[in-house]
């Protein structure tokens, strides 16, 4: 039964999250009945990561085992034909080797975090960016963000349903940087607590609007404690750009 490698592109917008649900629309449930359509197969696909409600992705892999051997492009071109009335976009499609698991193979996940910092509000990208009206420093975010970089017991920055085994975490990347209107915060790790980048955006926010400084934040790390962290981002702006399977 061949594996197949799917990168896929969807707008959260439209979704109740990644994850298959009986009564919500879900990307995962989208995915799964164009699978269906296509070769009459009901499967369960597995992905890198499920993200929330209202989360977008560039780039989130998922795999799908199917009975036939079919041309991994004929794969990709069935499914996007059925996904025309979807949010959801098959940009490639391969065939795994090995034991290869979307996301027990995985040890590297990449997000970003769009933030339109401008008076005016969004009008193309409306639900796809953080509107913040106030001026941000990202120079003085990026330096505050440094204090989250490493391996840390990231209580405060985990959500209180947040189903992990343990709050440590390695942040491997916090980056931030201004590009035109936009303040971009970009993070990588091997894994995330349930909306710790949500979290920490929302925290890197007060520095740049000057409410908070960077020992402030470094503070609340080390609190290990939910209350201590800022206001949680909302899910607009953020995307899972990529997931990595290197050595």
């Amino acid at each position: 039964m061949p594996r197949y490698r799917l990168l896929v592109e969807y707008d959260g917008r439209p979704f109740n999250g990644f994850q298959a649900q009986a009564t919500l629309p879900s990307v995962q449930g989208a995915i799964e009945t164009a699978v269906e359509a296509f070769c009459g197969q009901k499967i369960r696909i597995a992905a890198a990561g499920r993200t929330d409600t209202g989360v977008h992705a560039t780039g989130q892999v998922v795999h799908v085992d199917l009975e036939r051997d079919w041309p991994a492009q004929t794969v990709a071109n069935a499914l996007n034909a059925h996904l025309t009335r979807e949010a959801v976009s098959i940009l490639d499609c391969e065939i795994a080797e090995g034991d290869w698991h979307a996301r027990f193979s995985a040890n590297e996940r990449r997000y970003l975090y769009r933030i339109l910092n401008r008076r005016g509000p969004p009008a193309l990208d409306k639900g796809k960016v953080w509107h913040v009206k106030k001026p941000l420093d990202a120079e003085a975010m990026h330096a505050a963000a440094q204090a989250l970089v490493g391996l840390h017991d990231f209580t405060t920055f985990r959500d209180m349903h947040c189903q992990a085994k343990s709050p440590l975490k390695t942040l491997d990347v916090a980056r931030v940087s201004r590009v035109g209107e936009e303040v971009h915060l970009s993070f990588e790790a091997r894994s995330f607590l349930h909306r710790q980048v949500r979290s920490m955006t929302g925290t890197l926010v007060e520095v740049g609007i000057g409410r908070w400084s960077a020992d402030d934040v470094r503070e609340a790390l080390e609190a290990k404690d939910r209350t201590q962290c800022g206001p949680v981002a909302p899910a607009d702006g953020l995307y899972l750009v990529g997931v990595g399977y290197g050595n």
